[in-house]
């Protein structure tokens, strides 16, 4: 063998030749390996929050969604998905089952969704459609930060600008002190 060759085995076996060596190397290409396969699955984890048939009470799902190289194709998915319902079967739908969305668009940070007239309609006698778009609003905030605003409209005419406007404007801030 070559004398270089000879070397390098050499220093190899008696680097690999230590426990701890040959665990942190294992550690190492296994951390590789991983972080390898989750950049070439395309997946995003995305948050859904739904609420319970017996009272009020929140149900947060997590979801893998594929990603795309478009935000505005990203977040579209992310709405159809909450259109879709949930998971859960003890967890109602956020609008009723055949609500679409009829159109939809990205532009400057801000979302403009057009949901079909059935978003009109309450799911459930607890619910109601403020809270559902509400929900929706902060989900979609919630999983992209590069969203500014979201604009809701049903049947091509705007629901609640300036109520969610007025939420959002006044949102917690712990770093105001109290007078």
């Amino acid at each position: 063998m070559n004398v270089k060759a000879k070397e390098i085995l050499s220093k190899l076996r008696l680097f690999f030749g230590k426990a701890k060596n040959r665990h942190i190397t294992y550690l190492l290409v296994i951390s590789l390996f991983a972080l390898g396969e989750f950049l070439h699955s395309g997946l995003a984890r995305r948050t859904f929050v739904f609420y319970s048939n017996i009272g009020d009470n929140i149900v947060v799902e997590d979801r893998m969604l594929r990603r795309s190289r478009n935000r505005e194709t990203d977040v579209r998915r992310y709405v159809n998905e909450v259109l879709l319902g949930p998971a859960s079967p003890r967890s109602n739908p956020l609008f009723p089952r055949e609500t679409r969305l009829s159109s939809f668009m990205l532009r400057d940070g801000v979302v403009y969704a057009d949901l079909t007239e059935y978003a009109a309609l309450p799911v459930s006698r607890a619910g109601s459609v403020f809270r559902s778009l509400l929900t929706l609003n902060e989900g979609v905030r919630r999983n992209f930060s590069f969203v500014k605003d979201v604009r809701l409209f049903i049947g091509g005419n705007a629901v609640f600008f300036e109520e969610f406007r007025e939420i959002f404007a006044n949102s917690a801030d712990n770093n105001k002190t109290s007078p």
